[in-house]
């Protein structure tokens, strides 16, 4: 089963928070869910469009949203903060005013750093992207990113690249590997990440798995500088004598 699931949403509201907090009644709650659906995409399309080619794209980890009866919270977790803030804040302002003006509502847009990218599988996946959109070495990149994962502290990583590889007439799916990757243990932070990337033979399908430690030890790797939380352990039963 593990195999089968995504491991984000395996674990989602048993180990890991909803990336959507907030509450609604069933009048409104499937009219709130495609507005979170429409945020994420929009923010997607307005930070990696970018006219000028030397500039860097922001690398965006995750969007998390939260509302309140008198706004939209939009947190936005990425590896290039400089590249969504801009210069005294004129992109993330412009942003707001779009998103305002796309929702009807009042948005509060904030960042967080990812400190640590190698370990953050969306952001993984993105990088390899890029460089097969360079034409570099599939086999390659996947190592390198392997390696890259392994040393940053990572447990496992798993990546799995399908489509026309290295220009190939027949599309197929190559695969790589270390460490371990338990994904139906719920107690393991196992992180999923996914991307295409835009090749002119085709699409190249990229996901990325990492597992970044133990929930009930407390080993976790957190690419972010929040800290991560932890969960109690249930008291050991007591034998009867």
């Amino acid at each position: 089963m593990g195999q089968k699931v995504r491991p984000t949403g395996f674990r989602t509201g048993i180990m890991q928070p909803w990336a959507s907090s907030w509450y609604a009644n069933k009048r409104d709650f499937g009219e709130l869910l495609i507005e979170d659906w429409k945020i994420r995409k929009f923010v997607q399309k307005y930070l990696t469009r970018s006219k000028d080619r030397k500039e860097q794209r922001p690398a965006i980890s995750k969007i998390k949203i939260e509302r309140t009866r008198e706004r939209v919270i939009v947190t936005i977790s990425s590896s290039r903060i400089g590249a969504i803030i801009g210069k005294k804040g004129e992109k993330i302002e412009k942003l707001t005013k779009a998103l305002e003006k796309l929702t009807r509502r009042h948005i509060d847009v904030k960042t967080i750093e990812v400190t640590r990218p190698e370990i953050e599988p969306q952001l993984v996946a993105e990088d390899i992207c890029e460089q097969l959109e360079k034409r570099a070495s599939f086999r390659r990149t996947m190592k390198q990113a392997i390696q890259r994962a392994m040393e940053n502290g990572a447990k496992g990583v798993k990546l799995q690249l399908s489509g026309r590889l290295g220009g190939a007439e027949m599309a197929r799916c190559e695969k790589g590997m270390d460490g371990s990757i338990p994904l139906s243990t719920l107690r393991a932070k196992v992180d999923y990440g996914f991307a295409e990337a835009s090749t002119p033979q085709g699409n190249i399908g990229v996901k990325v798995w990492i597992n970044n430690g133990d929930f009930l030890s407390g080993e976790i790797n957190d690419a972010t500088d929040a800290q991560a939380g932890q969960v109690q352990k249930k008291p050991a039963r007591r034998r009867k004598g």
